[in-house]
């Protein structure tokens, strides 16, 4: 596939081999490594994109999001089916992200209409005056491999429907997915210039990447270390950052709590997609009086999940997204057992059959977990699970928010008490009650306090504090 650069679909002559984690002897696809010249080039048009985008009447940036999100919803099949090549996910989970990401345009063409601003009273005779919201500029969106298409979508559709203009850097090792959602913006009507896509070798970009001046905020999704290193590289400059970082999720599992319908969610919650979400629980906290029936129950839901390929419809854990991640869960599982952890079931690589070259890692519970293990505090991302037993709720909540991350935790519970007690004390961006950590809709703010995020939200209305200024206008009417 071809980048995006001023309206037109470019390429070099050096490509990057993109590879299917199920099977990773033969690529399924190649893109352009592009050079820190291309990624100038790419700012230049950004900046007379903006210029143009910026004065288009929102009710036209609203029909080129809404026929962007039609031709996603056309293309669905087309586009599942790279999503799970490149990515490793199911089908179903690849479908499902593909509805999502069509949601995404649709909803922030709807609030592209409708305006942002607020009516203020004036202390000055004859005077009205209001505040309306502007686009910032030029902004730097930077996606992850494990949801390459939603991720996208939940960065370009608010601050596009806002009026500003992106430079999009796709994940290395899937950008297929972002490279839909560009052709159908593209294919929509996007004015040239408005979204230009970046690929290539993150290292080889990433001074041209952030140091460009023309830029003025970077949302970026990813790891704390990189997100880290982004912030002290904006350090001496006035540039916005929205960073989703990592996070360690528990989920509380209450004495009076419906057990068999807990450890379905749980699973659910824990491996979907082989763990690599950033809101997947990777903790669970259980009350002492039924941590055995529960991790019972736990281990039973575990067992009847089968492993494949996401192309097949059998399949419920799908492999991992390469083999670095394969290999990077395989040393933190090993560490865990090392320092004391149980198998409780799983454990290891999974290369049986056609498994054998793919990143498939066993779905694994673990039991005989203490809080000082690393495998407790660090973030996985993979098929694993770590079960600790507590006495009560207090302690259950302190578990919950032993950790330097804040991201999403769930209890299950049948008191209303309890439930809102957990959601005041539980400290984190988001908190479902009976619910998986993970399925937060495009309406809902979404963001992590602590390690696991900045000041800035995803998702609703919250968005927009970071892809829009706001602007106060006072008006005398008076003679």
């Amino acid at each position: 596939m071809e980048a995006l650069s001023g309206g037109e679909w470019v390429t070099t002559g050096e490509w990057i081999d993109v590879h299917d984690p199920a099977d990773v002897r033969t690529p399924i696809a190649r893109i352009p490594a592009l050079s820190v010249k291309d990624v100038t080039r790419a700012y230049d048009h950004a900046e007379r994109g903006f210029a143009v985008w910026k004065r288009t009447s929102p009710f036209e940036r609203a029909r080129i999001l809404t026929e962007a999100a039609r031709l996603i919803r056309e293309r669905l099949e087309e586009i599942a089916a790279d999503v799970t090549a490149e990515n490793g996910k199911t089908l179903a989970e690849a479908r499902g992200e593909t509805g999502k990401a069509a949601d995404f345009l649709d909803y922030y063409a709807g609030l592209a209409r409708q305006g942002y601003g607020t009516l203020l009273h004036d202390a000055r005779p004859d005077t009205r005056t209001h505040t309306q919201r502007e686009p910032i500029g030029v902004i730097l969106v930077i996606s992850p491999w494990n949801d390459p298409l939603i991720t996208p979508a939940r960065k370009l559709a608010p601050l596009l429907a806002a009026g500003n203009a992106a430079v999009f850097k796709p994940a290395t090792e899937t950008p297929l997915s972002g490279l839909h959602f560009a052709r159908a913006l593209h294919d929509a009507g996007l004015p040239a210039g408005v979204l230009n896509v970046v690929t290539g070798r993150t290292a080889e970009l990433e001074e041209a990447l952030l140091d460009d001046p023309r830029i003025v905020g970077i949302t970026f999704t990813g790891s704390n270390a990189v997100g880290n290193r982004i912030r002290r590289r904006l350090a001496d400059r006035n540039v916005r950052f929205q960073g989703e970082l990592g996070g360690k999720n528990a989920s509380a599992v209450l004495k009076d709590a419906d057990l068999p319908a807990a450890a379905k969610a749980v699973v659910a919650a824990s491996f979907g997609q082989a763990g690599q979400r950033c809101t997947a629980t990777s903790r669970v906290i259980v009350e002492q009086p039924v941590y055995e029936e529960f991790a019972r129950l736990l281990v039973t839901e575990v067992e009847a999940l089968t492993i494949g390929r996401g192309t097949d419809p059998a399949t419920t854990l799908c492999p991992l997204s390469s083999p670095k991640q394969r290999d990077s869960v395989l040393a933190d599982l090993n560490k865990a057992i090392e320092q004391g952890a149980t198998v409780l079931t799983g454990g290891g690589a999974d290369t049986e059959g056609d498994r054998e070259h793919g990143c498939y890692v066993r779905p694994t519970v673990l039991g005989d977990v203490t809080p000082e293990m690393a495998i407790w505090r660090d973030e996985v991302f993979g098929p694993v699970l770590a079960v600790r037993a507590v006495d009560d709720f207090a302690q259950a909540v302190e578990a919950v928010n032993d950790s330097v991350y804040g991201l999403a935790a769930a209890v299950f519970t049948r008191d209303l008490g309890s439930a809102y007690r957990f959601a005041d004390e539980a400290e984190c961006g988001q908190v479902a009650v009976n619910h998986p950590t993970p399925g937060w809709d495009v309406h809902l703010p979404f963001g992590g306090f602590h390690d696991s995020g900045t000041g800035y939200k995803e998702q609703g209305e919250e968005v927009l504090r970071f892809s829009t200024r706001v602007k106060t206008v006072a008006i005398h009417f008076g003679a």
